[in-house]
């Protein structure tokens, strides 16, 4: 149950981040998530979109350097602790979190968030064992 994140290289000066999302916009590419770290050279912008093998074409043409990995999409109470339990279900199983991310959408009971782990399938095991839920490609793409 994993989606698709795709990490852009861009480089660390004025006007590239918005270059790079005015390319997908002219794609007609829709912005689910974003997180953007950046060092003092280049940023590393990691996006969830709604197509992302039309976004990584895209941003490839544009003469970006992009990396598709799978992350998960976490669903946990939003609640104080609600993070915290989820990830303390992971750090039990011995299950690396990497980074995470939040993202937003339209639910008054649950917040989401987006989860880079070492092991995805242990991940996806234990949590849904722990009754955490998770969404699905097509639940995030569509969203």
């Amino acid at each position: 149950m994993t989606i698709q994140q795709l990490s852009v290289f861009i480089e660390n000066k004025p006007g590239r981040l918005v270059e790079t999302l005015e390319a997908l916009a002219r794609a007609e590419i829709d912005l689910r998530a974003l997180s953007l770290a950046d060092t003092a050279d280049f940023g590393i912008l990691r996006l969830i979109v709604d197509k992302p093998s039309h976004a990584q074409a895209v941003l490839q043409e544009e003469g970006h350097l992009v990396k598709n990995s799978e992350v998960l999409a976490v669903v946990v109470g939003d609640k104080p602790g609600g993070l915290a339990y989820a990830m303390r279900i992971l750090a039990d199983a011995g299950v690396d979190v990497e980074y995470t991310y939040a993202f937003v959408a339209h639910s008054h009971d649950n917040a989401f968030v987006i989860l880079r782990v070492d092991n995805n399938d242990a991940a996806v095991e234990t949590l849904a064992k722990n009754g955490i839920s998770m969404l699905g490609a097509e639940e995030v793409y569509g969203m």
